[in-house]
């Protein structure tokens, strides 16, 4: 099938209510594509054999999921084009700032008193579409994050999420595993190589440390890659490749991700404390921003997860974008500011047309 011809497709399943997906893998053309024959539910303790999964920040165990079997199935090609992207002035509510200072400000007092080493705040920010359009959409998040793992998921009791991960949660291949630690952010300067300060440095440590202590439950081999540089829309980060062995019998899908959801890159260490403190002091619910999501094979032992970052929720012509960083010892809440600045331009480039 064309992709013109998925794309009505697609827009007219979202004008009747019914859950799909679509989404593509980093540095595909490809397009995968999952529309459900009815509008249930469906979650991974009840059906978790071969489906697409989308689990919120507050995970316990369970996701909602579209399963492939109360589903047609779609792959196609698309044809990458590209697109200028001109940075975007958005007005801000100087109360806005200063709320999300004093915030940062009351996690680094935390962290000074020994409780964390790492907490990551985040905020939402609500931008008013003029005429909202489902094909435009995807067509800007495919062709403007081609690197990343790029969506689009409705669902009539979760809403509208689109979106473009530069982070993996979690590959498998029978017994075989791949993840990554990624933190710091600086945004890309022409010919200009990253220049990245004790702070970044220290922050991309204590990521790597909390996500290779936490799979020593589930793991019988874990190999540690050198920190790289890795570019994702208009910023760049620290990477740090982790793949390795699973334990045989002792590492479903389940208690894998149990352990490695929130990371460090979304949540903060230890993962208990960050998560609970991130639960009472942000002032809005994250739903399934710094969730994760993607397709999974029981029967195969295959799955191929991405860290829910980067995305937006559209409610009616409301587009409801994320952004957090992560707060460490020696960050400065006004630098931190600009961070999530910057990191709205991601998605706000996806929606420029209907601005």
């Amino acid at each position: 099938m064309e992709f013109t011809d998925i794309l009505k497709k697609v827009a007219q399943h979202h004008k009747v209510g019914l859950p799909f997906v679509l989404y593509s893998l980093p540095n595909s053309t490809d397009v995968n594509i999952v529309m459900q024959k009815n509008n249930v539910l469906y979650d991974t303790e009840l059906y978790a054999d071969e489906c697409f999964v989308f689990a919120p920040f507050d995970y316990h165990e369970k996701a909602v999921c579209i399963p492939l079997g109360k589903s047609e199935h779609f792959e196609t090609e698309f044809s990458l084009n590209t697109i200028d992207k001109n940075e975007i002035i958005i007005n801000e509510n100087l109360q806005t700032k200063e709320n999300y200072c004093e915030q940062v400000k009351g996690a680094i007092s935390v962290i000074k008193s020994g409780n964390a080493s790492k907490i990551v705040l985040s905020r939402k920010k609500e931008i008013d579409l003029k005429q909202f359009d489902i094909s435009i959409l995807i067509k800007r998040v495919l062709n403007l994050y081609p690197t990343a793992f790029r969506y689009a998921w409705y669902h009539p009791l979760t809403g509208l999420w689109c979106g473009a991960s530069p982070e993996v949660l979690l590959q498998t291949e029978g017994v075989s595993f791949t993840t990554m630690a990624l933190a710091g952010t600086q945004r890309i300067k022409k010919d200009k190589n990253p220049h990245w300060n004790f702070k970044e440095l220290n922050e991309q440590k204590i990521v790597v440390d909390a996500i290779s202590t936490s799979l020593q439950k589930v793991t019988s081999v874990v190999r540690i890659s050198k920190t790289y540089d890795y570019e994702a829309a208009s910023l760049v980060h620290l990477r740090t490749d982790i793949t390795g062995i699973l334990k045989k019998g002792k590492a479903t899908l389940s208690t894998i991700t149990s352990v490695l959801h929130p990371t460090p890159a979304v949540c903060g260490t230890p993962q208990n404390y960050a998560k609970n403190y991130i639960l009472d002091n942000e002032d809005y619910n994250r739903e399934f921003y710094t969730g994760f999501l993607g397709p999974i094979c029981e029967k195969k032992s295959s799955s191929k997860l991405f860290v829910n970052l980067r995305c937006m929720k559209i409610d009616a012509n409301v587009a409801n974008l994320f952004v957090g960083g992560g707060i460490i010892i020696d960050s400065e809440p006004e630098s931190e500011w600009e961070e999530t600045q910057h990191k709205l331009q991601t998605m706000l480039q996806v929606i420029y047309p209907m601005l």
